[in-house]
């Protein structure tokens, strides 16, 4: 049936297609990203496996090279002024410490297997992107996107966004515009005049055209969506005529548009074509990957994968360390940055294209790719019980006074309170505004600094910590308490053992409370097993907001909610 279908280019991209669903499959169950899945659909299909892509590949590489432009596209118009002045020092230093060091040591690293000064030097750069998009969906399903370390990492990534893009735009001047074919000027200076051309042509898209247009278009969501598209194809076409390479002009597309109000809803429209394209890309590059060339590079690719995985981790626990953070946030931090990205591979393969470097160091590049990537998914999802078997070796990395990860406190000191909350989101604060209505005393616990001062603003004493941080939770004044609450989202992996609730159960009693312990569930059948762990009461929102309006529909009586403020699905008060 195989060979039915390859000898026509749509048999063959169904193919492709089948065996990228397919193998994608596994590698969920194994807990890997797609890019991983699709790079193995790449080598299975090529011809040093199964050789399966023998049509015109014209096809394939079409669709990779637009999946790329929307890539950088996409990179773009989230470089937004704003979002940049809002980096904090912290991320900066973070962010250019790890890409200096990581620079440094993988240049040195390279030159000592042999690889040459430009090859060593390639490599070293592409060794200091990590993937927003593995880290991002990482931090989103274990609910730890809002943490402190969770935002620290989306600031160091926006400084390697822009590193990544300043080092493109260099590597496209200095390669005279042969990152795809370019036709532009045969020197620097006139690639240099063209990205200046390019850039004017975007300040005044942005001062003129940007908002009035995008206005327009937003009347039709679906023409918003194509006249992106168009945008990136348009920009990556110019850019590679002017000898910028496909990848800037993709990148000048996106920022164009960064600074519209729709920008956020192009870029979500834009995500799920994103990943459809850049199956290709990896497809492409596994399927052009010879295994025997890998060979060569193993114990270059071991090398370098232990160096990613130990050595960036290492480099921000110890900058943060030295900036003020405890050892558990710079620790939970520096998982975050464990691997490489697809940028890397873009970018070597700028080089092989430029004719830098060789295609054997995009195929060495590649497997230290999948091997920090596979393995990094699995430390940034366990990252708390790596934390537990390292946190006695860490306190090397942690200042006596961490005056950093306590900037959030404003409780008063030895004060007591009748009610402890953890979890400060729209449910938690709801409940400790009525609580501070009836004259009892409540403390808020977060480890999100923003809703921190979101309570502090409200008047309501808050601490900043860790629910799951065992030395957090034994400082806090536990036994003054009658009651401690915890409407901490749990993490949606199915492991017991990283449920918040039953953990907090466990802290709160070995820290001396002897009160009442109330959680939140939204699942009927958890409530026995929350009863067994600990629990006293065990509440569920939406069940307990259904009997309340069913009460009210049959006659109840409202209570009076004067002076209490109304809380939106972000937790903000609604003036």
């Amino acid at each position: 049936m195989l060979d039915m279908l390859t000898p026509s280019p749509f048999g063959e991209i169904a193919l492709l297609l089948m065996l990228a669903a397919g193998v994608g499959f596994v590698g969920m169950l194994l807990r890997q990203p797609l890019i991983v899945s699709f790079i193995a659909v790449g080598l299975l299909v090529g011809p040093s496996a199964l050789d399966l892509v023998r049509a015109d590949t014209q096809v394939i590489d079409l669709l990779s090279e637009l999946g790329i432009a929307v890539l950088l596209f996409l990179v773009g118009i989230k470089l937004d002024v704003k979002l940049i002045r809002s980096l904090g020092m912290v991320s900066l230093l973070t962010g250019l410490g790890q890409v200096a060091f990581t620079s440094v040591f993988g240049y040195l690293i390279g030159l000592a297997l042999g690889l040459g000064a430009v090859t060593s030097l390639y490599v070293a750069i592409a060794l200091t992107f990590s993937s927003t998009i593995i880290i991002v969906k990482l931090l989103s399903d274990k609910r730890e996107i809002d943490s402190l370390h969770g935002q620290i990492a989306l600031g160091f990534l926006i400084v390697q966004d822009l590193v990544v893009v300043l080092a493109m735009i260099v590597l496209s001047a200095i390669g005279i515009g042969a990152a795809g074919g370019g036709h532009g000027g045969g020197s620097v200076p006139m690639v240099l005049l063209s990205g200046l051309a390019m850039v004017g042509a975007v300040v005044l898209f942005v001062r003129y055209v940007a908002n009035p247009l995008t206005e327009r278009l937003a009347h039709a969501p679906e023409l918003l969506v194509i006249f992106a598209i168009a945008m990136a194809a348009v920009f990556a076409a110019f850019g590679d005529i002017a000898g910028l390479g496909k990848e800037v002009g993709g990148l000048l597309a996106g920022v164009a548009l960064a600074s519209t109000a729709y920008r956020e809803t192009i870029a979500a429209r834009l995500a799920p074509l994103r990943d459809f394209l850049l199956l290709f890309f990896f497809i492409a590059l596994g399927s052009g990957l010879d295994l025997s060339l890998l060979g060569t590079h193993v114990w270059g690719a071991v090398i370098f994968s232990a160096f990613v995985l130990i050595g960036n981790p290492l480099i921000v626990l110890v900058i943060m360390g030295a900036l003020g953070y405890r050892k558990r946030t710079g620790f939970l931090a520096g998982l975050t940055v464990a691997q490489i990205s697809e940028f890397s591979l873009i970018f070597v393969a700028m080089g092989v294209s430029i004719g830098h470097v060789q295609e054997d160091a995009l195929g060495l590049v590649t497997m230290v790719g999948l091997v920090t990537i596979a393995a990094s998914t699995y430390m940034i999802t366990y990252s708390h019980q790596l934390y537990a078997l390292f946190e006695p070796w860490l306190g090397l990395f942690e200042r006596k006074n961490p005056h950093r990860d306590q900037q959030g406190d404003n409780a008063p000191k030895n004060a007591r309170y009748q009610v402890i909350i953890f979890g400060l989101g729209r449910f938690g604060t709801a409940i400790g505004l009525r609580m501070q209505k009836r004259g009892i005393t409540v403390l808020g616990v977060d480890f999100n600094p923003t809703a921190v001062r979101r309570w502090r603003g409200l008047g309501l004493d808050t601490e900043f910590g860790d629910a799951s941080d065992p030395e957090f939770v034994a400082e806090l004044p536990l036994p003054d308490a009658a009651w401690v609450l915890s409407t901490v989202p749990i993490h949606p992996t199915g492991l017991s053992h990283e449920d918040i609730r039953t953990t907090l159960i466990q802290l709160t009693r070995s820290g001396g409370f002897a009160g009442k312990i109330a959680v939140t569930s939204h699942q009927a059948a958890e409530t026995d097993a929350l009863l067994a762990a600990g629990a006293d009461l065990v509440l569920e929102p939406f069940q307990d907001a259904a009997d309340r309006a069913a009460d009210l529909l049959c006659g109840g009586k409202r209570e009076e909610r004067t002076d209490i403020p109304v809380i939106d699905s972000e937790g903000e008060p609604i003036p």
